[in-house]
């Protein structure tokens, strides 16, 4: 789509990456006003989001290491040796901070969050857990460059090994929604109306791409791995919007000259609609989902 509109090959990239990331937030409210979270649908989904945020995360990654050839590349050839070692430097990084978290970050985190808990003290069990994911992240991006995202997110895996994980869940369910109304927030104030007006058709095809293509293409999927209608449908319905990650993607492209503002207001306008759009897709789910378990009524009944 992004070649049509006559953009350059690292601004499609860009585009084509953040146009492929669901929202984890959306999902996650819409699964819980379906009352679908403990189902094995919304397990299903909340897997398929997290292989999603992991490879977004290595993406992250890897975007600054591989921002001067895909700059470059059409002018230069590219070197090959230097690229290389760029890459495995990088992900050297990586592999050392998670294993430094995965063996330190597992013993003394949840040690010195039990010490807060046995004080009493809901309001200290907070501020200690955000100390705790902020500079776990700050360590991660200061020390080790890696990106803000993925270092909360370790600190979050290592925080659901400890016993104190549901507590910790619920006592951060207030500041999750707190950060993430000031996260939109920041991002409707990067959006530019006037963008959208001068590319219309982008923004069509765009919309088209997320609210129709992928959930073609996720519902397909779904069935040529066995399972149900009525999961298809659910998973296809739930991933055809975009959210935070897309913006971070479109940021940092934004950043290493990838991909221009125009271009990044034309993923912030998808995400705003697709997600205004997402309860239409739950509704349409919801009213094929008769058919579709008739549909897997018939195929597990035994033949005869």
């Amino acid at each position: 789509l992004a070649l049509l509109l006559g953009w350059s090959g690292r601004a499609a990239l860009v585009f084509g990456l953040a146009l492929s990331v669901a929202s984890t937030v959306v999902l996650t409210r819409a699964l819980d006003e379906q009352r679908l979270t403990d189902t094995r649908r919304g397990h299903l989904a909340m897997g398929w989001l997290v292989i999603q945020d992991l490879v977004t995360v290595l993406a992250l990654v890897l975007l600054p290491a591989v921002a001067p050839l895909l700059r470059d590349g059409a002018s230069h050839a590219p070197h090959w040796p230097l690229l290389a070692g760029t890459l495995a430097v990088t992900l050297g990084k990586v592999a050392a901070f998670v294993g430094l978290m995965l063996v330190v970050g597992r013993r003394v985190i949840p040690a010195a969050l039990h010490a807060v808990a046995r004080m009493g003290s809901r309001e200290l069990f907070r501020l200690a857990l955000l100390a705790v994911a902020l500079g776990v992240a700050y360590v991660a991006s200061e020390l080790f460059g890696v990106s803000l995202a993925l270092g909360a997110f370790v600190a979050g895996m290592v925080l659901s090994e400890s016993e104190l994980s549901q507590h910790a869940a619920e006592e951060t369910l207030p500041l999750r929604d707190a950060f993430a109304v000031l996260f939109f927030i920041s991002v409707g104030m990067l959006f530019e109306p006037a963008t959208v007006a001068r590319h219309p058709a982008g923004l069509a095809g765009a919309l088209l791409a997320v609210f129709v293509g992928t959930p073609m293409i996720v519902f397909s999927v779904l069935l040529l791995l066995r399972q149900g209608m009525q999961t298809a449908l659910t998973m296809a319905a739930g991933l055809s919007q975009i959210g935070e990650f897309s913006f971070i993607l479109a940021t940092l492209g934004v950043d290493l000259d990838l991909l221009d503002a125009p271009a990044r207001s034309l993923i912030l306008a998808v995400s705003i609609l697709t997600i205004l759009l997402n309860p239409l897709a739950f509704l349409i789910a919801g009213r094929l989902s008769p058919w579709a378990a008739r549909r897997d009524a018939r195929r597990a009944a035994p033949p005869g």
